[in-house]
């Protein structure tokens, strides 16, 4: 989001570079033809007649516009410019010559500037969104300005008030006019009552949104063309614009509601339904509609009267023959609790009263100038509407406002009613601006009139140069029904009191929704008009007019039954549900269609349904009234991510959870609907959908709609009643619908539902926190549960009394029903004869019988039996179930909470062990008994969980990580809850946008001894990625047991095997499409088992339990967030980006320089040539062997035409030379090599590497562990945490630089430390045996049979911190390579003075900050191609950005297809190197071309690459992504790892496999296909790469190496 400080506003001279091709712009004279050619060419304009009369034939040239004369600013929020208009001709006169342009950033999300113009590049941004003035002139006369601006996607929504037949605007040349009429919204593109010139642009996928605003009031029009871009044209105010962001539509809107004010509350029985006709004839028949709709139990609770009860249709009067007992209806309504609503116009009749009478109210209004004048301010205007000639009341006069409330307050004294309806106030007029016409001026007649109805300014409406007390008609004519709404608010007021009421208008402007509601106006009786009614709901949504509605089954014309059926379905949905028709037709209210008939029935049914989930669209209308958020709601605003939804507007959701799919068509019994990626229960049924992110074709029977709960619900209800009156008194319920995770949540507002000043008494998830107790006693009844999958074995209510919480006894009194799942799936648990306490906090816990892949595994060493298992005080209980453990704890082991400390940054907890329980079994790791745990809110995206023993000093790891300086101590910022759970302890992570609990360790096990740690914790989710350096199968974890060791060993990749890195982290992707990420920061050997529960089992060996936790929300910011604690990935310096050889086993320094050759002759791109240990004497680090005696001055010459050398270096170091060796000689005297702990022995800690002993000749026929025996020297091995290590370190590079041979990067290897013996030459590991064989094995490490020291070093190794720390190598093991990457790096920069590159092998999280990753030793075989861009994806969740794998395999012999493949997808690896010996020369000239095109086409991109390079190291963004980050959305990506992205723009989809398969598109806008499988055709010469709609890709033609570019 645009922070205040972020905002930028770039305004710079624009004299050449503009887009005003004809796609932007069309001049036009009048409304109904453009310019021809002489008339352009006098405008200065352009002519260039064109096949398509919709794109413009004249045009702006480059010349028109203004230029900035000065700027200047006060702040960094604000700016200010004087601009002057360019010399160029006019349009239509009247140009300003001067103005002045001010622009201000007014909250982190809205930005308000005025008068802008196309001398500016004027640019917001937010993410990709770029609100661009660019392309084309501002225009500024006095009555014309027009500004256009280029939008960023085609997703345009409101714009009003307008017929518009579908949500999502066509941008294909339309142009709407905006200026209030009365006229009839029959589908044209006219303008109608309303003024609204805002409209909401979605961007993309992402959900990044925002609002545009112009707040003028004149008449106007915009244009939305192809570009896209729209294009304001107003004749006269001033460009007054407020720009909107947000994250999302839904935040869009609630921004706009804070600029112009949050929708009011309706009153409660103001939801109910309602009847109206205009002329009933007489009160007889409108008594006779009630008794007859009663009759039939027809829930109903308000009835109108028109126009029709006035006498002869004056205001303030009634029909005192017709409707003689008017006065009494309200009376007679109330009885039963019902509502009257009467109807007022405007106008005001000149004539008298029956008989002659005095129009009280005329002369009244006469009498203290009330009226609208003619242009000389003095004469009410006259006009003609329904009770012929009349006055129009000047609301924008003090003087007609006490007229209005007094005439008002006497009308309520006359007749009693509950709320009122005002119309006609656009204003509307029956004749032409007056009785007399209009004047021939400017006003009534300006040079640009805007393509407005009739193209008359004065039309149906009053002449533009009348006065009234804001200014001329013709600047305020579309503020009328905005004024007459405040004069009624007032009046209101004054009648009602602290009554809340209910005002209707039919003319609004931005802010009515303060104070009134609306209805779309005169409808007729057809289908097309039910369609239209929900673009129109959904637009008003967007205008903060939430209680809105179409005239339930049309206004105009007779309905038929069936559309009157089919309307009065869906109608039952509109959040103002009226059913309205006008004289001369049939009668439509349900009842007169006979009671047994089946509109009847089905009329019923829906208004029963509406009543009873009144208390939640109660609840939707106060969060609008709080918070902005919209009531009926479009599906877009909840799944933004799924293109599917942009432009659905044929169905309609209430807030979140409900979603209606009503029948629009006549004869039909089936919708093509769409079912957004949610879990849907049928209301009726109770079913839950199996479809989800698919249109299906619904089963919709005459008397049914589609009506489905969401998953993840609760709602409210009430048992109803025929009124609202009657149903507030009933007891309430809830419907609560589990989603994928089996959770829910929901909110409820409850007040007395009328009073004003409401104070808010909000029930989340039945916790009251206001403590409100209904006057009527209410009470929870009935409580409905679906998707329960067992029915439960009990269940029991908790009430909170003073903070106490004690068992409700209730079940003798229950009555529990639950309906198992059978062939229909319905799985529901009803809960009936409740007595739960409105106001009271319960809590209802039920139990379901324990799932056997619910155990946590007790026994997780091999041999468990039945002894074993209760020995450690658990359960055994064999099960058929494959993989499930046999002994699993019980319900209540673990840790018990004795003392808690909550403060506004955490909370700090003391546990105690439960000691019902037995130690956890293994005697040499005791159980520590209590222990504390600190919980850390460090910001609004991260908190910290920490578990130790306050008594005892245990190991810490002692990586650094970045915290903020200062926690979050809002908790209204955090997007996070904690809660702790107390027997058995454990700790919950809420999400509180959604209520997701993403973290639980509540669950049974929490063991916590000297060398054994177990957590387990359910996971919201089975999508989770991550943890490592193991080799994984699919990107996604497999959670079906699972187990994987972590703990850093020589080991090539392989399934389920413990690799080089260790990296505790995982990003957990929520069924909300939510993400988050987990931090363990914990270097001990440990391992991780999966569960189907789904859940994850945490095991280490040593240490503390240390937990940082990321909420994204997106899997590419939890990725960001997770970088900023860990730091933010290294720069590579660019030439590393180019394409790299390298082979263990090059024989000489002529072999290099042959390739070197060879390659350059292929004009293969190539700029990093290796060496490995070959080029060492006996492999001995910095010492070069006699073979490679020529390699300095082959890299001195590689260098000088542009290549790059990079070297190896093994940590360790040879101690038995003959001769002088500076490394160890300098490195002894240093006492930089690991020793065993001084009470042990003062000597190094000896291991064997890759050095050979001197003066020996290897026999290679030998076994491998007799030539490490008899061959290999000893090895010491530098400790690393030292400083002293990182000075010797650093010597030792800078004189092989200056002395032997120049480099650019350093590869570093063997560094987990590797060792070819086991702990120590010998064997005999001094010290403690148990740090070699803990009490605990960790599985999946390859320790369990030799030991911890298995290929490395003894635990027992002391290592010395640099804080000077002694530690042992047992809790620091897994460190060494993290150890070994600063110094290397720091060296290579003071060496060379350049970035450089360093490669590691071993990493542990934050080691991104200084090196890259290979992923390892890999094989020659296809299954390889896959993993590595499984491995390079997690190293992207892992902060390395530099990674790869080798291409072509590093072990066995490559074959021609299998390396020619890798070659095509190696080039798009950040590390691109090939390190087998079978480089791109080493096949045939085909192989050679190929390999050429497609590093060329790398080459390209590079720019592109590098650039994903820095913003992964300035903001932590991935560089290769998974699709998923891009379009989370699509749980379609969740699955995808066989192709990739390169950042957000360009997709790779390579070959995998010998024979080509199928992959996948997604949401690629410049391709002739959308999401979906495709089988691609993937010649052998050929990649599939594919760059994303709306993206600007730098490139640079491609060069031999970078440095010749």
């Amino acid at each position: 989001m645009i922070a205040r400080q972020m905002a930028l506003i770039i305004i710079e001279m624009f004299m050449v570079v503009v887009m005003t091709i004809r796609e932007t712009w069309t001049l036009r004279t009048t409304s109904t033809f453009l310019l021809e050619q002489e008339g352009c060419v006098q405008r200065g304009c352009c002519w260039s007649p064109l096949n398509e009369r919709n794109a413009p034939w004249c045009f702006f040239p480059t010349n028109h516009g203004y230029t900035v004369v000065s700027e200047g600013s006060s702040n960094p929020y604000e700016l200010t410019a004087r601009l002057k208009r360019m010399d160029s001709p006019s349009l239509f006169g009247g140009d300003i010559q001067e103005l002045v342009f001010q622009a201000e950033m007014q909250t982190s999300n809205r930005l308000h500037f005025k008068v802008i113009c196309f001398c500016f590049v004027f640019s917001f941004f937010l993410n990709a969104f770029r609100f661009d003035t660019t392309m084309a002139p501002l225009v500024f006369a006095d009555q014309y300005l027009q500004l256009s601006a280029r939008l960023p996607s085609h997703n345009i929504y409101g714009l009003g008030e307008h017929v518009h037949q579908n949500y999502r605007h066509d941008t294909y040349w339309k142009t709407w006019p905006i200026f209030t009429r009365d006229s009839f919204p029959n589908g044209g593109t006219h303008n109608l009552y309303g003024h609204y010139p805002f409209f909401l642009c979605l961007e993309d996928n992402s959900g990044q949104s925002f609002g545009v605003f112009l707040m003028n009031s004149n008449a106007m029009e915009v244009t939305l063309q192809p570009a896209p871009a729209v294009t304001f044209r107003t004749i006269g105010g001033v460009l007054d614009f407020y720009i909107v962001f947000g994250y999302t539509p839904e935040q869009v809107v609630a921004e706009f509601l804070e600029l112009i004010g949050r929708p009011v509350i309706p009153a409660y029985w103001s939801l109910g339904f309602q009847l109206s006709r205009w002329n009933y004839g007489n009160l007889t028949e409108v008594k006779a509609t009630v008794d007859r709709n009663r009759a039939i139990n027809l829930p109903y609770d308000v009835q109108y009267t028109d126009i029709d009860y006035m006498e002869d249709k004056k205001i303030f009067t009634y029909d005192k023959v017709k409707f003689k007992e008017l006065p009494q209806f309200a009376d007679y309504l109330n009885e039963k609790g019902q509502k009257y609503i009467l109807i007022l116009d405007p106008a005001v009749a000149t004539s008298k009263r029956v008989g002659n009478a005095p129009y009280e109210s005329y002369d009244r209004g006469t009498a203290v100038d009330a009226w609208v004048t003619y242009s000389d301010g003095k004469t009410p205007l006259l006009g003609e509407v329904w009770p012929g000639e009349t006055v129009f009341p000047d609301y924008t006069s003090q003087n007609c406002i006490d007229w209005w409330v007094d005439e008002y307050q006497r009308l309520y004294t006359e007749i009693k009613h509950d709320a009122l309806w005002i119309d006609m106030n656009e204003i509307a007029s029956f004749v032409k601006g007056s009785i007399k016409g209009c004047a021939d001026n400017n006003l009534n007649y300006p040079p640009f009139t805007p393509r407005i109805l009739d193209e008359v300014m004065y039309s149906k409406t009053l002449c533009m140069d009348a006065k009234q007390a804001w200014g001329n008609h013709y600047d305020v004519h579309s503020l009328y029904g905005y004024s007459m709404v405040l004069a009624s608010e007032k009046a209101l007021q004054r009648v009602f009191g602290k009554s809340r009421s209910l005002l209707l208008t039919r003319s609004s402007f931005p802010g009515v929704g303060k104070y009134s509601g609306h209805w779309l106006g005169d409808n007729a009786a057809n289908w097309n008009d039910i369609k239209w009614a929900i673009p129109g709901m959904l637009e008003f949504g967007l205008f903060g007019v939430p209680y809105i509605g179409a005239d339930i089954c049309g206004f105009f014309d007779d309905s038929s039954e069936e559309l009157c059926r089919r309307w009065m379905q869906v109608g039952a949905f509109y959040p103002f549900s009226r059913n309205h028709n006008a004289e001369g037709y049939r009668p439509q209210d349900p009842a007169y269609y006979g009671a047994n008939s089946k509109l009847v029935a089905s009329s019923k049914h829906y208004l029963t349904i509406r009543y009873t989930l009144l208390p939640y669209l109660y609840t939707l209308f106060y969060k609008a009234h709080t918070a902005g958020e919209t009531v009926v709601r479009p599906v877009l605003h909840e799944f933004y991510g799924d293109e599917n939804t942009w432009t659905v507007d044929r169905q309609f959701l209430w807030g979140k959870y409900l979603l209606i799919t009503p029948v629009l068509d006549p004869g039909v019994e089936s919708v093509w609907a769409y079912i957004p990626d949610a879990k849907w229960y049928d209301y009726d049924t109770m079913v839950p959908l199996t479809e989800r992110k698919q249109h299906v074709n619904m089963h919709v029977p005459a008397e049914k709609l589609g009506l489905h709960i969401r998953g993840g619900a609760i709602l409210p209800t009430q048992r109803p009643e025929v009124t609202l009156t009657y149903s507030r008194r009933n007891p309430m319920g809830l419907i609560i619908a589990l989603d994928d995770n089996n959770e829910a949540a929901g909110e409820l507002f409850w007040d007395d539902g009328d009073s004003r000043g409401i104070v808010a008494f909000l029930i989340l998830c039945l916790v009251n926190h206001a403590g409100y107790k209904d006057p009527n006693n209410l009470k929870f009844e009935d409580i409905t549960i679906l998707g329960i999958p067992y029915s439960p074995s009990f269940i029991n209510f908790i009430r909170d009394s003073f903070g106490g919480m004690f068992s409700d006894w209730l079940h003798n009194t229950l009555s529990m029903v639950f309906l198992p799942c059978t062939s229909s799936h319905k799985q529901v648990l009803f809960l009936r004869n409740l007595s739960l306490n409105f106001g009271d906090t319960y809590l209802i816990e039920w139990q379901v019988p324990k799932l056997e892949y619910q155990r946590i595994d007790c026994h997780p060493e091999e041999n468990a039996n039945e002894a074993k298992c209760t020995a450690r005080g658990c359960i055994w209980k064999p099960s058929d179930e494959p993989k499930v453990p046999f002994c699993y704890y019980p319900d209540d082991y673990g840790y018990t909470v004795s003392t808690v400390t909550e403060t506004d940054s955490g909370m700090t907890l003391d546990i105690t062990r439960n000691m019902k329980y037995r130690s956890s079994g293994r005697p040499d790791s005791p159980d520590i008994d209590k222990l504390r745990v600190a919980v850390y809110y460090h910001s609004s995206d991260m908190l910290q969980f920490k578990i130790w023993d306050p008594t005892t000093d245990r190991y810490e790891v002692p990586v650094p990580l970045s915290v903020p300086a200062a926690p979050e101590t809002d908790a209204t910022k955090r997007l996070y809850e904690v809660r702790f759970t107390n027997n058995t302890f454990g700790i919950q992570v809420i999400r509180k946008s959604t209520n997701t609990i993403i973290w639980d360790s509540s669950l049974p096990g929490f063991t916590f001894s000297d060398m054994f740690i177990q957590v387990s914790t359910r996971l919201p989710s089975e999508y989770v990625y991550g943890f490592g350096e193991t080799e994984h199968k699919t990107y996604r974890h497999d959670l079906n047991y699972v187990t994987y060791g972590m703990f850093s060993k020589d080991q090539p990749p392989g399934y389920l095997m413990n690799c080089y890195g260790v990296h505790p982290f995982y990003m957990g992707v929520e069924n909300t499409a939510d993400a988050h990420g987990v931090l363990l920061l914990n270097s001990n050997a440990m391992d991780v088992t999966f569960q189907l529960t789904p859940s994850i089992t945490y095991r280490t060996v040593g240490g503390i339990l240390d937990f940082y936790m990321v909420l994204g929300p997106t899997p590419e910011m939890v990725v960001q967030e997770y970088t900023a604690l860990i730091g933010r990935p290294v720069l590579p310096a660019y030439w590393s980006l180019g394409f790299q050889l390298c082979r263990y086993g090059y024989a000489n320094d002529t072999e290099i320089e042959n390739l070197y050759n060879d390659m350059r002759a292929a004009e293969i791109p190539y700029d990093v040539q290796y060496a490995d240990i070959d080029y060492m004497e006996r492999q001995l680090d910095f010492v070069l062997d006699p073979d490679f005696e020529g390699l300095p001055a082959l890299v001195d010459k590689m260098r000088a035409e542009g290549m790059r050398f990079i070297f190896i270096l093994d940590p360790a170091i040879s101690g038995n030379e003959t001769r002088y060796y500076p490394a160890f000689e300098r490195g002894q005297a240093a006492d930089v090599f690991i020793k065993w702990p001084k009470e042990l022995s003062d000597e190094i800690v000896w291991g064997k590497v890759w050095p050979d002993y001197p003066n020996v000749t290897v026999d290679e026929s030998l076994d491998w562990d007799t030539q490490v025996e008899i061959y290999r020297s000893y090895a010491a091995f530098p400790d690393f945490f030292r400083n002293e290590t990182a000075a010797w370190w650093h010597q030792e590079i800078k004189e092989f630089y200056e002395k032997t041979m120049k480099f650019d990067g350093i590869w570093i290897d063997m560094n987990e430390p590797a060792s070819f013996v086991h702990g120590t030459v010998g064997g005999k590991c001094l010290g403690n045996p148990l740090l070699e064989n803990p009490p605990y094995m960790p599985r999946k490490t390859h320790t369990k049979f030799f030991g911890m020291h298995l290929t490395t070093l003894c635990m027992n190794s002391e290592q010395i911190l640099s804080d000077g720390k002694r530690v042992k190598h047992y809790d620091v093991h897994s460190l060494y390579g993290w150890s070994h990457s600063k110094p290397t790096y720091d060296s290579l920069l003071e060496v060379t003075g350049k970035r450089g590159i360093v490669v590691t092998r071993s990493t542990y999280p934050s080691s991104g900050k200084w090196v890259g990753h290979w992923l390892g030793d890999n094989n020659s075989s296809w299954d390889q191609l896959f993993k590595s861009i499984i491995g390079m994806l997690e190293f992207s969740l892992f902060g390395i950005s530099y990674t790869g794998a080798d291409i072509c395999g590093f072990f066995n012999p490559s074959e021609y297809e299998l390396c020619l493949r890798w070659t095509q997808l190696g080039a798009f690896y950040p590390y691109s190197r090939n390190h087998n010996g079978k480089d791109p020369v080493a096949w045939d000239s085909i192989f050679a071309e190929i390999s050429r095109d497609v590093l060329n086409v790398r080459y390209t991109l590079l720019p592109y690459l590098y650039t994903l390079m820095y913003e992964s190291h300035t903001k932590g963004s991935t560089v290769i992504r998974p699709l998923l980050h891009e379009f989370v959305e699509d749980r379609n990506t969740w699955d995808i790892y066989q192709q990739f992205l390169w950042g957000p723009a360009l997709l790779i989809t390579p070959v995998l496999d010998p024979v080509s398969g199928t992959c996948c598109f997604h949401q690629a806008e410049l391709l002739p296909v959308q999401s979906g499988t495709y089988l691609l055709s993937a010649p052998l010469d050929h990649i599939n790469l594919h760059i994303r709609g709306g993206y600007i890709l730098p490139w640079q033609k491609p060069e031999r190496n970078t440095q010749l570019r």
